[in-house]
């Protein structure tokens, strides 16, 4: 029995090994060298980084466009899985299709393509233009933090509706029914029954999407440029202007990587604290 189990260890340990030597090349050696690099001055560069004002803007910026864009995300994808968890398996997974295509874009992409579709010269902003609007008004939101924020929305709704999706349609809808025979409306019933035994995905979804919102970059280069200041621009600035200055480059990566690993750290804790205690046999 011991020498079966020993086999089964030695399998996983083999199996595993490939993930393990992908990790750590490509995440986790990166990475020492990043901060490596961030402490080759001496640590004078987060230093620099600290009393650079630009610096404070650009976090200021990246906290705000990362708790706005995911709570936005957070409640049309929590609606829209709603509206799926509804639906017939087939109709499900044909807009499924559809809701996940933004995933396989590039942020570059993306973001011509708002510029496209509610730029200047935008097919909707010429829309508009047609009863009234603006142009230059209508067409200079997508360039402002809203507007960024706006377009982030577009990748981070199909990640809300993939996490909550799955809880939605095994939820037993019966325990709706059983709160509204006992007197309870359907929006309370809703509340009190459903939305409690969905925090854990909530909680997820905000802080994947935050993490990502965080670290998102073609998007932001291409929309706003420098017009709006958030961390992965002030980092790019770092490295793109003339008399770069990298150890402070690295410095910042060394900060974002840090508050994106700080969310993450959250919704694991949540969920794993939401999850049922095993039973004894």
């Amino acid at each position: 029995m011991k020498i079966m189990v020993g086999r089964h260890k030695s399998t996983l340990l083999w199996l595993a090994l490939p993930a393990t030597v992908f990790l750590g090349a490509f995440f986790i050696l990166p990475l020492v060298f990043v901060v490596a690099d961030s402490l080759s001055d001496g640590g004078s560069a987060y230093g620099r980084v600290a009393s650079d004002p630009v610096f404070w803007a650009g976090l200021r910026g990246s906290l705000v466009i990362g708790l706005a864009a995911p709570l936005f995300s957070l409640i049309v994808g929590y609606f829209v899985s709603l509206h799926l968890s509804q639906k017939s398996e087939r109709f499900r997974s044909a807009l499924m299709f559809l809701i996940s295509l933004p995933l396989t874009f590039s942020g570059l992409i993306i973001a011509y393509g708002f510029i496209l579709t509610f730029g200047r010269a935008g097919f909707v902003t010429m829309l508009l233009a047609e009863v009234g609007a603006e142009p230059s008004v209508v067409g200079g939101f997508i360039f402002s933090p809203i507007g960024l924020g706006f377009a982030y929305s577009y990748y981070l709704i199909p990640r809300v509706v993939m996490i909550l999706l799955p809880p939605l349609i095994n939820f037993d809808r019966s325990q709706i029914q059983a709160a509204k025979t006992m007197g309870a409306s359907g929006f309370r019933a809703h509340v009190d029954v459903l939305v409690p035994q969905l925090v854990p995905g909530f909680v997820s979804a905000f802080c994947l999407t935050s993490a990502v919102a965080f670290g998102a970059y073609g998007t932001a280069l291409a929309l706003v440029g420098t017009q709006v200041n958030i961390l992965p621009l002030v980092l790019y600035s770092k490295i793109a202007e003339t008399g770069s200055d990298l150890p402070a480059a690295s410095a910042i990566s060394v900060v974002l990587m840090s508050i994106c690993v700080l969310v993450i750290s959250v919704a694991e804790t949540v969920t794993t604290e939401k999850k049922p205690a095993r039973m004894d046999a």
